[in-house]
């Protein structure tokens, strides 16, 4: 089920917004990577991740979106803003559920709450979340996606 919004404008030739999203994708990445990231640079993540998102809610099908709104709050962990970071967090759940997307991403989106929720500084339920993504994790057929969620399990600011 898509989100395609019409917004009044000429729509983008589908494999050119496909592309664009993709690249901001990309391009969030870039930004969490880089260290010592500048006030401005922040706000690039941040716009970028969204229009990424937007575009996938143009032309991606559920799994984008649901990775988009996990991306998201990735992005809104990271800079410490836990409300955000969870209403994103949600979102990707909630979408995960809705339209069953791989494991993967339903694992990615506990994950995504678990890092939400520590940064709010609830940590019994980061921990909570935390277990929920490691018991989709280790039933995971493929080896790569078992080992990127306890990859990104593994940096939770969650002491035990």
């Amino acid at each position: 089920m898509t989100e395609a919004v019409d917004a009044g404008a000429a729509p983008l030739d589908p494999l050119a917004e496909r592309r664009l999203a993709s690249d901001l994708f990309n391009l969030v990445w870039v930004l969490l990577d880089t260290e010592d990231r500048t006030p401005s640079q922040d706000d690039a993540m941040v716009h970028a991740a969204h229009a990424s998102r937007w575009h996938w809610g143009q032309v991606g099908g559920p799994e984008q979106q649901a990775v988009g709104e996990w991306q998201c709050s990735r992005v809104y962990s990271v800079l410490g803003r836990g409300e955000q970071a969870l209403h994103h967090a949600r979102r990707c759940l909630e979408l995960s559920a809705r339209d069953g997307v791989d494991d993967f991403v339903v694992a990615s989106a506990h994950e995504a709450l678990a890092r939400a929720h520590a940064v709010l500084g609830d940590l019994d339920a980061a921990r909570a979340e935390r277990n929920a993504a490691y018991a989709i994790a280790v039933d995971l057929d493929d080896d790569d996606d078992r080992g990127v969620i306890e990859g990104d399990l593994g940096t939770l600011p969650i002491p035990d």
